[in-house]
């Protein structure tokens, strides 16, 4: 059977087909290897394009937003709300994004970014009329039909949701905006165009404490469809409540859990790298090899598929198939049982 409709109507794809494309690319697979060829790495996203840079914008404390289009302005790739990009920067570093302006507008895209790390640092460097490589856009973050909204957001987190709530303007929603002071808090201006009755804005600087799951949820009755984005202590507050449907992005990995030590030989050193329980396999492989690629951290973009050459794999990650993880692992998010060679 098909699952339920996105926003716009369309929904997922028959199980028979799903089984049936997989049989197909396996059958592929299988005679390329008889073929002697290499089988071909999984593409991360659909397109890859230099876009420039139009705007740059400062949304609140150490936030800027892009405002990015194709050099002779032709339309972009349509998007829906939930959707992100891979922004590769001229140093060749990949960070993934939200989409958080206009689907409608084919023109352009926007991101914001927060100065964080190294990524963002080089984001709020560029200027007007800079170039940079875009790779998507892709939704790991899927917006479906629901009878009432619930949308919780913390700082940055508000990316993902802005495009959410202004497409279900005419439905019953509301938000909660949650950060640590309003300067800190971008789009603040955008949000005041919405009804206030439905938006509420919480600043942890003007009511002295962070905010709590059970306030949080304040107007999630059973049939609400909750969307969450923000840091890990609010996704965790939001999870322990059983009354809604709750969907969620991080931006930053999630907290390993029940992990187990394990051990990784690089094949083409053999040297040994002890995984500990509490960290990942990414974490102590770009350690000792830097330059190892990533971006998502959470196992859905296949950035980080490295080789795979022998050992037991315990894989975690959402995006490659059946057939790949025979070979391949998204070092960001699954783990070795005792040890696993890679091809580094």
């Amino acid at each position: 059977m098909s699952g339920p409709p996105d926003l716009y109507g369309r929904r997922q794809k028959d199980r028979l087909w799903t089984f049936a494309a997989r049989v197909v690319s396996a059958f592929e697979a299988a005679t390329r290897r008889l073929a002697g060829d290499e089988p071909p790495s999984r593409p991360v996203v659909s397109l890859s394009t230099a876009l420039v840079v139009r705007e740059v914008n400062t949304e609140a404390e150490d936030v800027v937003s892009l405002t990015l289009s194709a050099p002779d302005w032709s339309p972009l790739p349509a998007w829906q709300p939930g959707c992100h990009v891979d922004l590769v920067l001229p140093s060749g570093t990949q960070r993934q994004y939200s989409l958080c302006g206009d689907p409608e507008d084919r023109s352009t895209y926007r991101i914001a970014v927060r100065r964080l790390g190294t990524g963002s640092r080089e984001v709020h460097a560029l200027g007007e009329g800079d170039v940079v490589t875009v790779r998507g856009p892709r939704n790991a973050f899927p917006f479906i039909q629901a009878p009432r909204y619930l949308f919780v957001a913390g700082g940055i987190g508000i990316t993902p949701i802005l495009p959410m709530v202004k497409a279900v303007r005419d439905k019953d929603w509301h938000l909660v905006y949650c950060g640590r002071t309003r300067e800190s808090m971008p789009f603040l201006g955008e949000l005041a165009d919405l009804d206030p009755a439905r938006v509420w804005i919480r600043p942890d600087s003007e009511f002295g404490v962070p905010v709590s799951g059970k306030e949080l949820l304040t107007w999630a009755l059973p049939d609400t469809h909750v969307y969450c984005c923000g840091p890990p202590g609010m996704i965790a507050g939001v999870r322990v409540d059983r009354r809604a449907r709750l969907h969620f992005e991080r931006f930053s990995p999630p907290p390993i859990v029940g992990g187990t030590p394990f051990e990784i030989e690089l094949s083409r050193t053999g040297t040994v790298l002890a995984v500990p329980a509490d960290r990942t396999a990414l974490d102590v492989v770009s350690g000792a090899v830097p330059g190892v690629g990533y971006s998502c951290r959470q196992g859905f973009c296949g950035t980080c598929a490295l080789k795979v050459l022998g050992g037991d794999v315990r894989h975690h990650d959402r995006v490659l198939t059946d057939d790949e993880r025979r070979e391949r692992m998204a070092i960001c998010v699954s783990r070795g049982n005792g040890r696993i060679v890679l091809d580094l």
